[in-house]
């Protein structure tokens, strides 16, 4: 009997010691993945307090390493001895960084709305265009993302002087929901699918119409898809170069087109590309942490039906 109780007492301590470490190694994993994610902000963070040698020397620790400068701040007029007084270099970033919201809610915004009318279409009825039937349509839509931005260009080049939407915001705004409304009609028709039909056609029977059906049942239970959706649009349309700085020239460039311009001949200028970069990474950083349960609603949407 007391050799049983050894032996079952033998096995509980090794069970513990095997879960705690488990425990250990899963945590220790995490910490190590949100080390390496984070790193990169970290690394901008202080780039901005840093003068060129510190950076040439691969510096990291601040008032250990190096001592903290406000080059990067400076440099945009946002440093404490230059914030109230006048700077030309200021208005630009403001204006940049005002062009950049602008360009990119608005693109997201009419892209989502488009795209949920879309997905909705093609997960409620049946459509025929040709040999093609809603799987087709739904794959054409995504295999626009093939295409490699640099293989529109001329078109959109020639296309957009011919419009005289060269350098308008409103130009950007249109190219870029043209490219990501594939992504959000396939979030979006994974959202709509997993809701069922049952709900629509109760609301029918109830007398309501397959609009009021639609805004008033669908509509709130596909919001977290919706605001996934936006935010991913946001993401992709904020952080966009290449159209940025081939179809604008002074009125309409944007934050990334500016962070970019930070190089040139006389070499590049870190602490300003840093502190350009910390102020384009902070308001996605800010949106994806207030949004953080929708992003996950949203992206969940259609895995279990």
């Amino acid at each position: 009997m007391s050799a049983q109780i050894f032996h079952d007492s033998d096995s509980d301590l090794a069970y513990r010691a095997g879960w705690a470490t488990r425990r250990i190694i899963i945590y220790g994993v995490l910490l190590l993945w949100a080390f390496i994610c984070l790193f990169p902000i970290y690394w901008t963070l202080s780039t901005t307090f840093k003068a060129a040698p510190d950076v040439m020397k691969g510096n990291l620790i601040p008032w250990i390493d190096f001592t903290p400068k406000w080059l990067g701040l400076r440099s945009l007029g946002l440093s404490p001895e230059t914030i109230f007084a006048e700077s030309t270099v200021r208005e630009e970033f403001l204006k940049r960084f005002w062009n950049s919201a602008i360009v990119a809610l608005g693109s997201s915004t009419f892209a989502v709305i488009l795209g949920s009318f879309a997905a909705y279409g093609l997960s409620r009825f049946s459509y025929r265009f040709g040999f093609m039937r809603n799987g087709d349509i739904s794959f054409f839509f995504l295999s626009q993302l093939i295409l490699p931005p640099v293989v529109l260009a001329l078109p959109f080049l020639v296309l957009y002087k011919e419009l005289d939407l060269l350098d308008t915001r409103i130009g950007l705004i249109a190219l870029y929901a043209l490219t990501v409304l594939p992504i959000v009609i396939w979030i979006m028709r994974d959202q709509f699918g997993s809701i069922p039909v049952e709900l629509e056609e109760a609301a029918l029977v109830d007398g309501s119409s397959i609009w009021g059906a639609f805004l008033t049942i669908i509509l709130p239970i596909a919001l977290p898809g919706m605001v996934a959706a936006f935010i991913i649009s946001l993401v992709l349309t904020w952080n966009e170069y290449f159209f940025a700085a081939l179809l604008t020239a002074s009125h309409a460039k944007t934050l990334p087109v500016m962070v970019a311009s930070q190089t040139g001949s006389q070499g590049i200028a870190w602490w300003s590309m840093a502190a350009l970069s910390l102020a384009a990474i902070l308001p996605l950083v800010i949106i994806g942490i207030a949004l953080e349960r929708f992003i996950i609603k949203g992206m969940a949407a259609g895995a279990v039906k």
